[in-house]
């Protein structure tokens, strides 16, 4: 039987914990299969392949710079990443993409930063995570200038539904967080409902995104998501949808399995 499959989370992220082994335990236990782990910086690389070197059939892992750390990034990332890259076939690249809504670092500042990234998605042919937040504008253009790769998610996607017809013929898929369950975001559960249902997949955004209160069935302190709160948030889209959630937990779990293509590759090192 098909499994939950998170398709973006940052379970190296400390505020859940010096140790993840409880967090995955709870997680299996909830029926997630796999999960895409997505670093942020530089500094946060080793820490996503240590998790999915000691998890391989369990962590995929994806590398790359936020755009809210665009400027830590430091002389020759580009090339370390993608020799991290080479020697992980499994890895994404992401998180990464373009922010208005945070004033520091500017648009300028993150702009070059996705650039390369984008580049090399492209050149590698890996999925790409890509955040965008008050800039689509500016994803556009970015897009005009680096081409996207032929697949790319639009993690936790918040835009328009004319929007993500546009991004969907050049290459978008769809992630839904549970954020998204909140009355006061009842728009963005609209634009899911209008999505073409092979190009939707699910996150936890774990640590970040909490659902609303009776969506959390693992509550953790200080409004922190937990990653085992996934099979709850596909039970409101599967809701939402109109479907059950076996036919929701099938569907995003073929779209990420597709979406992820040869990510189950194990790693090697040359």
């Amino acid at each position: 039987m098909p499994g939950w499959i998170d398709a973006h989370n940052h379970l190296h992220d400390p505020r859940l914990g010096s140790d993840p082994g409880t967090l995955i335990l709870s997680m299996r236990e909830a029926g997630i299969t796999r999960c895409v782990v997505n670093a942020t910086r530089e500094e946060d690389w080793h820490h996503v392949l240590d998790l999915s070197s000691s998890l391989p059939d369990f962590v995929i892992p994806a590398l790359g710079i936020h755009p809210w750390h665009a400027h830590t990034a430091t002389r020759g990332w580009v090339e370390r990443l993608k020799c991290l890259l080479e020697n992980y076939p499994a890895a994404g690249i992401g998180e990464c993409g373009l922010d208005r809504w945070v004033d520091t670092p500017t648009l300028d500042t993150q702009l070059p930063i996705f650039l390369q990234q984008i580049r090399l998605a492209r050149q590698l042919d890996r999925p790409l995570t890509i955040h965008c937040l008050k800039a689509w504008g500016a994803l556009d253009e970015a897009f005009a200038i680096e081409p996207p790769p032929r697949r790319f998610l639009m993690h936790s996607y918040g835009g328009s539904l004319e929007t993500a017809r546009i991004l969907a013929k050049q290459g978008a898929w769809f992630s839904f967080s549970g954020y998204f369950l909140h009355p006061r975001k009842s728009a963005a559960l609209n634009v899911f409902r209008a999505l073409p249902s092979d190009k939707i997949l699910l996150e936890t955004d774990a640590p970040d995104m909490l659902p609303p209160t009776g969506f959390i069935h693992h509550p953790m302190p200080d409004g922190i998501n937990h990653p085992a709160n996934l099979p709850a948030i596909g039970q409101g889209l599967a809701d939402a949808l109109g479907i059950t959630i076996a036919e929701l937990r099938d569907l995003t779990n073929s779209n990420a399995e597709r979406f992820l293509g040869r990510q189950n590759s194990p790693p090697h090192h040359g």
